[in-house]
């Protein structure tokens, strides 16, 4: 009789233990949002996920004086550094220093097209053409004074001049293709694979079929400099306003203007949200709504932004570049 009143204690407690698993899996789902959003694998090999992570996981190299340019050339990120009229090449994966090479008076910005990254040199009234390999000049190009942004539409390179004008270069020789009036003062470019854009210093966005024709004029915030394509959308920064415009590419409709770090001057997009640089600060925005969703304070950032499918990096005003 005492062995079968064992066995039957044994078998309910067994049954019971049993049960708290299933019990415990079923109080979380309870209480776990009825449309939680699935693990993204990516994030996960990144080890970014989530946002005080990437807080903290901040990494500095150094570069030239006063860097501010930055462009992402598939291994490498180059950076303008404006305040030596030099360009530093940096090894991606560890930050190791390849090279600074000479340019012109002033580089402010790059762009990469596929072989060779050129460089505007605000001071010079000229760009530079670099070899992305090993940084050797291959040629240095005259422009209308004061060139500023620059976009490549994958065949030619774009030019803007705070002279009102933006040019077209042939990227083989850097020979003059084209001079449009912009009187709007432009200076960042970007293209989306129809069009190439123009922000205007006055408050607009200006786009450009590749024949150099004008395909619309849009109101954004003030003092627009950059912008970044979402792969549907132009996010333009407006420096003057601390915010952000979102514009449906396809018709330059305003889908919104959200607030962005203080003094903001660069933004990238990482495949998912945009990053803008400010004069302090780093935000985060989702590219969906631009809700907010990361930012950090980080004296001595001010250049632009560049995403290399990791990594977010950024230059600062004390000769760093940072890597987030």
């Amino acid at each position: 009789m005492k062995r079968a009143l064992i066995g039957i204690c044994l078998l309910v407690m067994a049954a019971y233990v049993s049960m708290v698993p299933v019990q415990a899996q079923e109080a979380a789902a309870a209480q776990a949002p009825a449309t939680s959003v699935p693990a993204n694998p990516q994030k996960v090999a990144l080890l970014k996920w989530f946002p005080a992570y990437q807080n903290y996981n901040v990494t500095s190299f150094l570069v030239g004086k006063n860097p501010v340019g930055v462009a992402f050339d598939g291994a490498n990120i180059w950076v303008a550094n404006q305040g030596d009229g030099t360009v530093s090449k940096v090894r991606a994966n560890d930050g190791g220093n390849l090279g600074t090479f000479t340019v012109g008076s002033f580089p402010t910005s790059l762009a990469f097209d596929g072989a060779n990254i050129w460089v505007t040199n605000a001071l010079s009234d000229t760009v530079s053409k670099l070899r992305a390999s090993d940084g050797a000049l291959l040629g240095t190009y005259v422009v209308t004074q004061g060139p500023w942004g620059l976009a490549f539409d994958g065949k030619d390179m774009w030019v803007t001049s705070t002279h009102y004008v933006v040019t077209k270069l042939r990227t083989s020789d850097g020979k003059v293709l084209g001079t449009y009036a912009d009187s709007e003062s432009p200076r960042g470019a970007l293209f989306d694979g129809t069009y190439v854009w123009v922000a205007n210093i006055v408050g607009t966005v200006t786009r450009f079929k590749l024949d150099g024709t004008p395909a619309g004029t849009y109101n954004v915030g003030g003092s627009p400099l950059r912008m970044a394509y979402d792969g549907a959308n132009v996010w333009v920064v407006n420096t003057g306003s601390d915010s952000v415009t979102k514009l449906r590419s396809a018709d330059g409709t305003n889908l919104g203007t959200f607030g962005a770090a203080s003094g903001a001057y660069g933004i990238a997009f990482d495949g998912e949200n945009m990053w803008i640089s400010g004069s302090t600060e780093v935000w985060k925005l989702r590219s969906v709504d631009g809700a907010l969703l990361f930012h950090t304070r980080f004296p001595g950032i001010g250049g632009m932004v560049a995403f290399d499918g990791a990594n977010i990096w950024v230059p600062g005003w004390f000769g760093t570049l940072s890597k987030f």
